[in-house]
């Protein structure tokens, strides 16, 4: 009987063999569109799987016009090729299903891209087929000029009267007589590979176990920067000595509270970048321009708002929150910049949004009239799902193009004498992207004396008929999504389901229709983020009432919420218990939002400050409070992070103690599980510790799925 087994297999197996010969390119494309699938199953599609599901599409068609024409090819031969293709178009579809954006990419004309090129001329070249000569050499076309004003903003761009004037003061931008590397490039080694997934693989495991942090000169011995009264600290003397040696593109990452603004601001002044254009949160425009008044008190900042119309057109550094940079494009991109600071740069992270694009072109139009200009990306948090967060940042700095590496890291790549093929490759990588400008600096390794902070989890129950009802609707959630979870297995089969087996493809595939649906849906349905927003209605007098007494036990408390009834329902518990309170909003105005937080640090009688967990958790300095608690819980672990170091930075002396309240028995719970888990994913990329990787889902995703599997009987 094995002997028999055996025998089948190898006619199987010979069987298998002649129809690849007849097809060789087939197993290729059935090995990239699994590794296609899966990382759109674990929400990865990045700019380098796209490509591929381009390519993979483009040789399936190509393939199957060969094998219909091909009339070597015996009848059931080609049936089977046929249906062999298929399967990866099947694949493909599901694909697309998943992720929408995808579909524009199966037009015909899609895979024409250099990068697509070399893809598919490298998989043909894997598969054995014999190319022409003008298929090996593929030379990339340059990028057409980017259009600082898109044609949809253009009605909405403005020039403030006072910006005229500058303009007519001094027509004529000075002249760069700064001599520039010839534009043509010779060939490298790697420019025939794909570098871009290599890069981020490279950061999402870790490669080489090291903090991600340049090489900086050693702290200098005389302070010249500072002014009177005022002194840098050694991290950010080491940051300014590497300005003063010539390096001019950083992603400062370092750690939230150790005076990335600072820096910043010092960093200019030692390049001489100016005009300086400081993009920022809206809630830290005022204070950016004190920043600059007080480390730099020779320059003068303004502050734009609205149209620009009270700006000092002479200024040195302009400051505008990203709302309305749209509006002031033209004109910004004609004043001769000579710096860029992009503040809270993961902002920037979604290359779809206007936002994004808006800074993209603004700092593509300096690098176009200034040669080495200053470019600072500024982010204590640059990865919040996805080590590609890391795009649009490398992109604003000019380290990559999107498609490939710029020709500076492309050089250092180079240098190494490997390719993604070797395994050395990866930590050999990951360095090159460093030395570019990473700079990322803990706070227990740069301020010993920064006291420690602990984050404590208070579970609360929510016992009252309102509470009950919430757990309720919980329960009719998974019902619904474990009854859309049945039919779909029933409509398809088991397919070799064991007894009592789930199938986490489904799970996955009903989570996700149940998540764009309530996007889709707001407030109207009960949905993840209704129950999530009553579960927060739900613990605001309960939070509210722990941060009164903690207040009465241990001085001023920052009580952060994420929702507007949540912060007056705390608002006014605060107001009967005697208690003094500030505001800080996201619809406040710039000015009424900086005499909060004075109020809050400056008058002893002023008890709590109430924060919108989204408008006040960046920027802000808020330690004259050692105590934080959480009355609702973030939807990503650095939004978490960035709240708390409010009051965790430099010149805190008090340990910090941020309470998280917690509904139990609640999806509140399996929420504050996942945020903690997304921790790992800046602790691999970025400071090279080993941990874990954890799932690239969001957190809105991995709770559905929790539900799911909890209705299922998989999880208690």
């Amino acid at each position: 009987m094995p002997a028999t087994a055996t025998a089948a297999q190898r006619r199987k197996r010979s069987s298998s063999a002649r129809r690849d010969d007849e097809a060789p390119i087939i197993p290729i494309l059935a090995r990239k569109v699994r590794e296609v699938e899966a990382k759109a199953q674990r929400g990865k599609l990045g700019p380098t799987n796209r490509v591929k599901f381009q390519v993979i599409a483009f040789l399936v068609r190509e393939e199957r016009a060969r094998v219909k024409a091909d009339p070597s090819i015996a009848d059931a031969a080609r049936a089977e090729l046929l249906k062999r293709l298929d399967g990866v178009a099947t694949i493909l579809a599901k694909t697309a299903a998943r992720d929408t954006s995808l579909i524009q990419l199966l037009e015909v004309d899609q895979a024409t891209s250099p990068v697509a090129r070399r893809m598919r001329r490298d998989w043909l070249l894997e598969s054995g087929a014999e190319l022409p000569p003008d298929e090996l050499i593929i030379t990339d076309t340059p990028a057409p000029a980017q259009q600082v004003v898109p044609a949809a903003l253009a009605e909405r761009q403005v020039v403030p009267a006072s910006i005229e004037a500058r303009q007519m003061a001094n027509p004529f931008l000075a002249p760069d007589l700064t001599v520039r590397a010839p534009r043509d490039t010779p060939r490298r080694r790697l420019d025939g590979w794909e570098l871009m997934g290599p890069l981020y693989k490279a950061f999402e495991t870790g490669a080489g176990g090291a903090a991600a942090s340049m090489e900086l000169p050693p702290v200098p011995e005389f302070d010249r920067l500072s002014p009177r009264g005022l002194e840098i600290m050694p991290h950010q003397s080491r940051f300014l000595e590497s300005v003063r040696e010539g390096h001019r593109t950083f992603l400062l990452a370092d750690e939230p509270g150790l005076g990335k603004t600072a820096q910043s601001v010092l960093a200019a002044s030692v390049a001489g970048a100016y005009p300086l254009l400081a993009v920022v949160p809206n809630v830290v425009k005022m204070n950016w321009a004190r920043e600059v008044e007080r480390w730099t008190p020779h320059r003068r900042a303004t502050v734009i708002s609205g149209d620009g119309e009270d700006l000092d057109a002479f200024a040195d550094v302009f400051i505008v929150n990203y709302e309305i940079l749209d509006r002031h494009l033209s004109w910004l991109g004609s004043i001769g910049l000579k710096g860029m600071v992009v503040d809270e740069a993961h902002f920037i992270k979604n290359l779809t949004s206007q936002r994004s694009q808006n800074v993209l072109a603004l700092a593509s139009r300096i690098k176009e009239q200034v040669h080495n200009p200053l470019l600072l990306a500024l982010t204590g948090t640059p990865l919040i799902n996805d080590v590609e967060d890391f795009d649009a940042i490398w992109r604003f700095l000019g380290w990559t193009t999107g498609d490939k590496p710029g020709a500076e890291l492309m050089a250092k790549l180079d240098e190494t004498g490997l390719t993604p093929a070797d395994k050395a490759f990866y930590p050999e990588a990951r360095s090159a992207v460093i030395s570019m400008g990473i700079v990322r600096r803990k706070k227990k390794d740069v301020a010993a004396d920064l006291p420690d902070k602990l984050i404590a989890d208070l579970p609360v129950e929510l016992d009252d008929e309102y509470g009950r009802s919430i757990r309720q609707a919980e329960r009719e959630l998974g019902e619904r999504l474990a009854a859309k979870y049945r039919r779909i297995i029933d409509a398809r089969g088991d397919r070799g389901l064991a007894p009592g087996e789930i199938d986490g493809d489904i799970v996955r595939l009903v989570a996700e229709g149940e998540l764009e649906e309530s996007k889709a849906a707001g407030s109207g349905s009960e949905n993840v983020f209704t129950m999530v927003r009553r579960i927060g209605q739900a613990k605001a007098t309960v939070a509210a009432d722990y941060a009164a007494q903690l207040q009465r036990s241990v001085g001023k408390v920052v009580f952060f919420a994420k929702h507007i009834d949540v912060m007056d329902a705390a608002e006014r518990h605060f107001a009967q218990a005697g208690l003094r309170t500030v505001s800080i909003r996201g619809e406040q105005t710039t000015a009424a939002r900086q005499q909060a937080i004075d109020a809050f640090n400056e008058d002893a009688d002023v008890a709590i400050a109430v924060c919108s967990l989204t408008a006040a958790g960046v920027g802000l300095n808020l330690q004259a409070a050692s105590n934080v608690v959480l009355a609702e819980l973030s939807w990503t672990a650095a939004e978490q992070t960035q709240a708390i170091d409010r009051v965790h930075r430099i010149g805190q002396d008090e340990p910090v103690t941020a309470w998280r309240i917690i509904a139990a028995h609640t999806i509140d719970t399996k929420i504050a599980e996942l945020i903690d888990t997304k921790q790992g994913l800046a602790l691999r990329a970025l400071d090279g510790e080993a941990v874990d990787p954890a799932s690239s889902d969001s957190v809105q995703l991995a709770a559905l799925m929790h539900l799911l599997r909890q209705a299922l009987g998989e999880v208690d």
